[in-house]
Order: C-alpha cells, then sequence, then structure tokens
C-alpha cells in the first residue's frame, strides 16, 4: 500500500531539492547594489512616508472591483464554454443569469465613471 506513495515521495523530495538550489544560486550569484529606492517600501503608488490614516480615491476599489468582474466572467466562462453541449438548456439559462449579474456590475461601474481617466 505504502510503495504507491514512493513515486510522489521521491517527486517531493527531489522539487524541494531543486528549490533548495535555485534558491541558493540566486542568493550567492545575484548582485547586491542596495539603495533608496529599492529599499523603500512600495504602497500602490502612494508616498510610502505619508500619513497612513490618508484616504485612498474611490477609484481604486472601482478598479478593483472591475478586474474582479472581468476575471470572474473569463474563469468562469471557458470551462461553461467547453461542456455546453452536455449540461443543455439549464447551464445555458445559469450563465445567462450570471452574465446578467456582471453586466449590473459593469453598469454600476460605468455609471461611477470608473471608466473614464484623467
Amino acid at each position: 500500500m505504502l510503495s504507491n506513495y514512493l513515486p510522489v515521495l521521491i517527486f517531493v523530495v527531489i522539487s524541494i531539492a531543486m528549490a533548495v538550489v535555485v534558491i541558493s544560486l540566486g542568493y550567492f550569484l545575484g548582485t547586491r547594489r542596495p539603495d533608496g529606492e529599492k529599499l523603500s517600501p512600495y504602497e500602490c503608488g502612494f508616498e510610502s512616508f505619508e500619513d497612513a490614516r490618508m484616504k485612498f480615491d474611490v477609484r481604486y476599489y472601482l478598479v478593483a472591483i472591475l478586474f474582479i468582474i472581468f476575471d470572474l466572467e473569463i474563469a468562469f466562462l471557458f470551462p461553461w464554454a467547453i461542456v455546453l453541449d452536455q449540461i443543455g438548456l439549464f447551464g445555458f439559462a445559469s450563465m445567462a443569469i450570471f452574465l446578467g449579474i456582471l453586466v449590473i456590475g459593469f453598469i454600476y461601474e460605468w455609471k461611477k465613471g470608473a471608466l473614464e481617466w484623467e
């Protein structure tokens, strides 16, 4: 019974060893030229040394919502398109409802002005 797991164990050991080797090579052979720009934290395009309680522009969140809308759409449309002939009318109707909800989200984004850039 345990002999069935031997290939999996070998694969895990080899992958861990390769990861250690690659990370070690990068650490020991990599160049080190630190400067202030590289060592400073990056905070979404905002100045990193301002007040921590500053307000974000609402467009930042609207763009995030827009990304989620299109990301979800693509993630579900490809598998749905592959099995459409097998799931029939019920699958078509459920995807139509899903796309309708995404269109409502897209219209919300449009009305809030997330698609207009300055």
